[in-house]
């Protein structure tokens, strides 16, 4: 089995690079750096969603499958910094050569990382292996790499869904509840910079865990719908997942299951 891994990321406002890109008064606080951000945001698109680039990376979640077991990891705050957290998801790359899996991380997740990977230094060597000869790639790579949008090493499934329009995008909270999956349940991306200001890093860590889990369910019903399993290992890999989540004990992972189990 190649091992797949499956990913989301929580962002807040980069206070200290907007500070730094507009010679913002050193007093202000972060809160109100943040809101000169959006404010300044609105002025241009009428949303004050920052650009890409303004985003700190303050929790990735992962699921990483392999013929071992389904691994439910996260990387975050406070445990980690920034730099230890998109260095630490990158190593799993560079480890393991998984099929990535996400939703929107073409247009959201990966130029995240890749824009604080650079900020931070971080090395992610087999992420932006192309099979170039010149610089010891991976043969393999040129014809099915990270980068490359048609691609499906890593496999965007809103992306793909939507057949590559944006117009037929739709949300990972709608797909999930149409699917029966509990989806999105105490918190909205909107609410993450609210709950850290808070100091909820918890619960933006268990949001992100959420996520997760329903985007690698909705990805094993894509699998059924391309014939890559059968409906008998389909059922299969839905019991693997709920035996896993109800051996960790852990409440958002048990609510998750209370929830899924009710649809």
């Amino acid at each position: 089995m190649i091992p797949t891994l499956i990913f989301d990321i929580e962002t807040i406002p980069d206070v200290s690079g907007i500070r730094l890109l507009y010679n913002l008064d050193p007093s202000l606080s972060d809160k109100e750096i943040a809101e000169f951000a959006f404010q300044k945001r609105k002025e241009v698109i009428n949303t004050d969603f920052l650009p890409l680039h303004q985003h700190r990376v303050i929790v990735i979640s992962c699921i990483l499958r392999d013929e071992d077991a389904f691994k439910l990891k996260s990387f975050s705050e406070p445990e980690l910094n920034e730099k230890k957290i998109v260095r630490s998801f990158f190593s799993v790359i560079e480890k393991y050569t998984p099929l990535v899996v996400s939703w929107n991380g073409g247009g959201f997740d990966f130029p995240v990382l890749v824009y604080r990977g650079l900020l931070n230094g971080v090395i992610a060597r087999k992420y932006w292996d192309l099979g170039e000869k010149e610089y010891n790639g991976d043969p393999d790579f040129r014809w099915n790499n990270y980068i490359n949008r048609f691609h499906t090493r890593h496999l965007d499934l809103m992306d793909m869904l939507s057949l590559y329009q944006g117009r037929a995008s739709a949300p990972l909270q709608e797909i999930a509840r149409l699917l029966g999956l509990p989806g999105k349940m105490n918190m909205e991306g909107s609410s993450v910079w609210e709950f850290w200001q808070s100091g909820r890093i918890k619960e933006i860590r268990n949001y992100c865990e959420t996520d997760v889990i329903n985007t690698y369910l909705i990805y094993q019903r894509f699998n059924l719908m391309r014939g890559l399993v059968s409906p008998q290992n389909y059922e299969k890999e839905l019991l693997l997942v709920k035996n896993t989540l109800k051996e960790t004990k852990q409440p958002h992972l048990q609510e998750f299951l209370s929830v899924w189990g009710r649809k």
